[in-house]
């Protein structure tokens, strides 16, 4: 039997057997023949994409040429489709623009493809959100790639799209705005990541959703305050949070609004300091040039000053910093602080007196302009409106101890409240008074900063008030000490260097006039008027003992 002719290798130069190197030609042309299917698969694809050349013009990524502010109309697409728009804001889209045309602009926060022609995309913009309808057509230049595009386009990517407004044939449940967006155009602004640290669909979502999704067994997931914080930046896009920051910002609006209506002027005051302006050990320290110096806890000694310099009436709006190692929901190491310094005519009421005008001012403002606001933090963090006053509530701190003797709470009567004291004393208030909003003054001495003037009838005490929001103390004031000598001695007292603050006190040796005023935190009144459970919540990217970044 004579043996099958050998055939060299291409590869290796060894010797194959004719039958093996047939069966080796037909895989190698097997291989030739799928990828010429797969070149011309790809090929098909791409003419496809393209898609008569006017369609394909209609949609895709924004270039960087494009971005660069470029002057020229015809930079790209995109460039030429809004050439000539007005962006229109997703908040301002009403049922009267129907059947007209708008360019809006916002991020992809659901997309949900429905088939290979047709897909709905909801966009959100600041916490509004409206439904985009995209379906192939030939009369509306919409063909099935650009179907196909937008179900591509990840969540929280940044899109432009251009299209028709039109009234849905039913309400709709899922967004905030009450009519369709018929796309025409979408162009890609900027693709966020296919996978996010976390949904801001989940992140928005109250207790009440995570507890009925439950019920249903389809669980929701629940973002937790550590990975919000972490992920400030995707958590803060939230319909609540968006609604939080801008209660915040009306309430800095209101507060300076009714100060300059009162003949008061804004200051800036530094916050470095060569010593402590409150005394104790919290206080963040530094080194200032080779000098040892501080961060300031407030903007106190420096506004005192301010009315020295005869400025009389003076408010700051400006950070301040606490060192101390307090891991509860109501405290922050750096918050916003709200101060007011006045020169007093005859009695330190007047401060008293300056503060229920001011905030009844800024809660009345806030029911009557932040409606939508307040409805949207309500949504997911439910509460009852904030009970006040017309004229606000005044109790000495000594009824208000009474008042809590009188419930059986037993509370040093020279010493300070404690959280839950203040929270039993606004219980017993709301109760009696029917009022979450009152004024606790006339504090023991020894509790209060040592600039704090005492009581004319009772040494003891002191001229100085806190005020509550729900149980919970929101402004410390007082009258200050004005007296050089009085200063020094109560400042040695609390332990303060008086060489550190000498500039302070020498301020008063060149004729100072009564005065006092108050401090207040601006997330602390975000967060107790709207009943919020942290104040992180109301802290744009808050600082505690254990949180220094983002």
């Amino acid at each position: 039997m004579s043996s099958e002719p050998q055939i060299p290798s291409e590869e290796s130069g060894e010797k194959i057997s004719k039958k093996a190197a047939k069966k080796e030609a037909a895989k190698l042309e097997k291989l030739r023949r799928r990828q010429e299917l797969e070149e011309a698969t790809q090929k098909t694809a791409s003419m496809s994409l393209e898609e008569n050349d006017e369609f394909s013009s209609n949609y895709g990524d924004v270039t960087l040429s494009e971005l660069q502010s470029t002057a020229d109309p015809k930079a790209g697409k995109w460039r030429e489709a809004i050439e000539g728009k007005e962006c229109i804001d997703v908040s301002d889209l009403v049922e009267e623009m129907a059947e007209s045309e708008v360019l809006i602009r916002g991020r992809v926060h659901t997309n949900r493809p429905v088939s290979s022609k047709l897909g709905f995309v909801t966009l959100r913009a600041s916490g509004s959100t409206v439904q985009c309808v995209v379906s192939q057509s030939e009369k509306t230049k919409v063909g099935a790639n650009m179907v196909k595009y937008l179900k591509q386009l990840s969540r929280e990517s940044f899109v432009d799209v251009i299209g028709v407004v039109v009234l849905p044939k039913e309400p709709l449940t899922g967004t905030t705005q009450q009519v369709e967006i018929q796309v025409r155009k979408v162009y890609c602004i900027n693709k966020a990541l296919a996978k996010l640290p976390l949904s801001v669909e989940d992140a928005a979502r109250s207790e009440v959703d995570i507890e009925r999704s439950l019920q249903t067994g389809t669980p929701a997931a629940r973002v937790n305050q550590d990975t919000r914080l972490n992920n400030r930046v995707l958590d803060i896009r939230t319909p609540a949070n968006q609604a939080i920051f801008r209660i915040q910002c009306q309430i800095e609006n209101f507060f300076r609004e009714k100060l300059l209506s009162k003949s008061f002027v804004g200051i800036h005051t530094p916050k470095l300091m060569a010593g402590s302006s409150e005394g104790g050990s919290a206080v963040f320290r530094l080194e200032y040039k080779g000098q040892p110096a501080c961060l300031a806890q407030s903007p106190q000694l420096h506004k005192q000053m301010a009315i020295c310099g005869d400025l009389r009436r003076v408010f700051e709006i400006g950070p301040v910093f606490r060192a101390e190692d307090s891991f509860t929901h109501r405290h922050l190491c750096e918050f916003v602080g709200l101060d007011v310094e006045m020169e007093i005519q005859k009695h330190y009421s007047e401060i008293m007196d300056l503060v229920d005008e001011l905030f009844v001012f800024i809660f009345t403002s806030l029911n009557e302009k932040c409606k939508k606001e307040l409805e949207a933090v309500g949504k997911q963090y439910p509460f009852e409106p904030l009970k006040f006053l017309e004229k606000t509530l005044r109790l000495t701190f000594e009824e208000g101890i009474q008042m809590l003797k009188e419930d059986g709470v037993e509370v040093d009567p020279l010493g300070d409240l404690n959280t839950e004291t203040e929270r039993k004393l606004g219980q017993l208030v709301l109760e009696k008074y029917n009022t979450e909003f009152y004024i606790l003054h006339r504090y023991p001495k020894a509790v209060r900063p040592f600039y704090t003037m005492a009581c004319a009838d009772n040494p003891l005490y002191s001229n100085s008030f806190d005020v509550f929001i729900r149980g919970e103390e929101i402004i410390s004031g007082a009258q200050r000490v004005h007296i050089p000598e009085v200063l020094e001695e109560r400042a040695g007292e609390c332990g303060i260097d008086v060489k550190t603050i000498s500039t302070y006190i020498d301020s008063f040796r060149y004729g100072a006039p009564p005065h006092g005023g108050f401090g207040v935190g601006l997330e602390r009144v975000v967060m107790l008027f709207c009943a919020l459970n942290n104040i992180r919540k109301t802290s744009l990217f808050p600082r505690d003992p254990q949180r220094l970044a983002p």
